[in-house]
């Protein structure tokens, strides 16, 4: 699912109450810690292009320290909803690589985790039938989320996937019985519709599903290239994959202002505050100290700063990535025993739903 990128969130001390999601992932927080190895988590990212900086310090790494705790973490690579928002599935292949290698070189380990692509497990689609049945046209129609991407696609006009497409997400979720979804707080609606769907089905054909809880992302903001947020399509993003020259050259482009005393002031500033963000996650420092010692060193050492910063940051992960990069027919053995595995959970899901409802057997 694509949640599972969730967008990163500024880091910045809060002025205002926590809201009730905010005080809800952080008692999830604290029983996943209690108990790790009683929680399952469904996350994931679209093989839409190649994963970058927002990604890693918005999920990736989370998804890592999940897996450590010992929570059964599940990474589904949604390929069949590549074609919510686009008319070809381009390049899916390399992509779908792509992804396998940043996880295994970021350190998702098959031996704990699993991998998976939505279309090698049949049964999602099975399930998304009895599940639309529990949600109403107008409840699809209301979806903030869902309105948000139909306004950002990159069609003239939308297919009746994207309005289905919070359904295929709860039959991602709940085909393996998930009760953890890392998301930002733009997909808290995609995951209520999970939650009711999973409510709804238990209260007509007995308690089946858990009603999976949201693991809201800590990760601080970082914009992209040109000042807008960082995405895969808008050419603004500094991928993992890049090499340490790339990334020299992305990061010397980037949109900054005219003062040259360099401060920490995402408010005011959030373009440079960006950077200095960016330089103080790879070196582990407050980035109120990183801009106080670039001082009057103005942009072109803000970008020195960050470069460096950034690529010895990505030293380790580059090298495990190329070495992983010599062995596809591992990689993607990899994926096979991920398919197997979710195969097995979608199916074993999909008896019990029949077996339920009681007229599809």
């Amino acid at each position: 699912m694509t949640t599972t990128t969730a967008e990163p969130r500024s880091t910045e001390p809060r002025t205002a109450p926590a809201t009730t999601a905010e005080l809800r992932s952080a008692d999830l927080e604290r029983r996943i810690a209690q108990d790790p190895a009683g929680f399952r988590v469904l996350t994931g990212d679209r093989p839409t292009g190649a994963l970058h900086l927002g990604h890693y310090f918005g999920s990736l790494r989370n998804r890592v320290r999940l897996q450590d705790l010992g929570v059964d973490v599940i990474v589904l690579i949604p390929d069949y909803q590549v074609i919510t928002d686009r008319d070809t599935a381009e390049r899916l292949g390399e992509y779908t690589d792509g992804l396998l290698l940043d996880y295994l070189a970021l350190g998702i380990d098959p031996a704990r985790s699993t991998v998976f692509t939505h279309s090698a497990v049949p049964a999602l689609n099975q399930l998304m039938l009895p599940f639309l049945s529990l949600v109403s046209v107008a409840e699809l129609n209301r979806n903030p989320t869902v309105k948000d991407e139909v306004a950002h696609s990159r069609q003239s006009t939308v297919s009746g996937l994207m309005l289905t497409y919070p359904v295929h997400q709860a039959a991602d979720i709940l085909s393996c019985k998930g009760d953890v979804v890392p998301v930002g707080l733009d997909q808290l609606p995609h995951l209520e519709l999970t939650r009711t769907i999973a409510r709804r089905f238990n209260e007509r054909y007995g308690k089946l599903f858990p009603e999976p809880e949201a693991l809201l992302s800590a990760a601080p903001l970082l914009l992209g290239t040109d000042g807008t947020k960082m995405s895969k399509s808008r050419a603004n993003s500094i991928p993992l994959s890049a090499t340490a020259d790339e990334t020299a050259r992305l990061l010397k482009g980037a949109t900054t202002d005219a003062d040259r005393h360099i401060t920490y002031d995402p408010d005011t500033r959030p373009n440079v505050a960006s950077l200095v963000l960016l330089a103080a996650l790879c070196l582990e420092r407050d980035p109120h100290e990183v801009a106080a010692e670039i001082g009057d060193g103005g942009a072109a050492a803000l970008k020195r700063t960050v470069t460096d910063a950034v690529n010895s940051h990505l030293e380790r992960f580059r090298a495990r990535r190329a070495e992983y990069a010599k062995d596809l027919t591992y990689v993607r053995s990899v994926l096979r025993a991920g398919n197997e595995r979710a195969n097995a959970l979608a199916e074993a899901t999909l008896d019990e739903v029949r077996e339920a409802m009681g007229a599809f057997r």
